[in-house]
């Protein structure tokens, strides 16, 4: 197997399977639907409106369940924001299941590991993106927030940390309860370190 791509820019799938197997491929940022439960989870849906400023990828299984929670967030992100992939229509079922799905076909989960590697990375050359560290346009030279920044700044490892992380969260306009990693991930696609810095120092320095 190939070395796993650094990809900058949110990815939306389906299911946490799906997001199991897209770990094998990529290191970034994925997001659950939960499958049709992005319907009924705004919090969700406004949390992929708010990391999709520089772009966000869509990754549906290419059924027709996906093909409607890919429209449903296609109508609340702006179009020039969203990257579709799609995976090819395969028979068969994943191993997990003990049925098929309703058109009998595999899901994300299912894909061949190189197969979405080569969809990632030629996404990744078309956008201009460094597989090797992530970079992309303005991102060149970005430094990254760490879970040590979090702890240093004290949004893990504290009584009142999950507090902080929604206090964070609020400034950005993210959903609060997020966890340290998604918080993490929103954050480093959202700035850099210093923009990061700032917004603590603006948050708990009042």
């Amino acid at each position: 197997m190939k070395k796993r791509i650094v990809f900058p820019l949110p990815v939306v799938v389906e299911g946490k399977y799906d997001k199991m197997k897209l770990t094998e491929v990529i290191d970034g940022h994925i997001i659950t639907t939960d499958g049709f439960g992005i319907f009924n989870k705004k919090e969700k849906l406004s949390l992929i409106k708010r990391l999709a400023e520089r772009g966000v990828v869509l990754l549906c299984d290419s059924d027709g369940a996906g093909g409607v929670i890919r429209r449903h967030i296609m109508s609340a992100v702006p179009k020039d924001k969203i990257y579709n992939l799609y995976i090819p229509k395969i028979e068969g079922k994943e191993r997990r299941k003990k049925d098929p799905s309703r058109e009998g076909t595999l899901g994300v989960e299912g894909m061949n590991a190189d197969l979405l590697y080569k969809m990632f990375f030629e996404l990744s050359v078309r956008l201009g993106i460094d597989t090797e560290n992530g970079e992309m346009g303005e991102a060149v030279g970005k430094k990254s927030v760490t879970k040590a920044d979090f702890y240093e700044d004290g949004l893990t490892g504290r009584d009142n940390s999950a507090a902080s992380r929604d206090a964070l969260a609020a400034y950005f306009s993210l959903p609060s309860g997020m966890t340290p990693s998604a918080l993490l991930g929103a954050i480093n696609i959202l700035v850099d370190y210093d923009g990061y810095k700032a917004a603590v120092a603006e948050v708990f320095d009042k």
